[in-house]
């Protein structure tokens, strides 16, 4: 049941107004972020995939919008680090709790330094991983960064490609 997931308790607990989005996952879609978006009917820019970085052992979050890139080089100078890497896709669902795909920032089962894309900002609502794949959760960005106690920064570069149909 969606409202199981730890990142929907999160939000309960902390009172934080949010909306929950079910839909039909596709195993075989080629990016999870982008599926959301179009099952959802909604823009990609709005729709934020959660990534774990990593340098020297330390885990952190990284949240931008799944039309874009993240920008290594920028996720390590927004957390301070001289560089950084993606994590280990085991590593980030032993720390989360959660499986690749289905990530959410929030509910994890330890926070991590978590940075949020600077373009959040502008958006009334961004929608994140509710916590397992074909679960979405809308909250305002400020909401989720002040539950988090993550920051603003630069943090996408590029586009990502489109499935086709968009």
């Amino acid at each position: 049941m969606a409202s199981s997931t730890p990142a929907i308790k999160a939000l309960e607990r902390a009172r934080v107004p949010h909306t929950v989005h079910a839909y039909a996952h596709d195993p075989k879609a080629p990016s999870y972020g982008l599926e959301a978006a179009e099952a959802l009917g909604l823009d990609p820019a709005t729709v934020f995939k959660t990534l774990l970085v990593e340098h020297g052992g330390s885990l952190a979050v990284a949240v931008v919008p799944v039309d874009r890139q993240l920008d290594l080089k920028a996720a390590a100078t927004a957390l301070g680090w001289k560089k950084a890497a993606m994590a280990d896709p085991h590593a980030a669902e032993r720390s989360s709790g959660y499986v690749v795909g289905g990530i959410s920032p929030l509910g994890q089962k330890r926070r991590l330094p978590t940075v949020v894309d600077e373009s959040a900002r502008a958006l009334p609502t961004i929608y994140v991983s509710g916590g397992r794949r074909g679960l979405d959760l809308g909250l305002a960005p400020q909401d989720l960064v002040d539950l988090l106690g993550a920051s603003y920064a630069p943090l996408a570069r590029g586009w990502c490609t489109r499935p086709s149909g968009w």
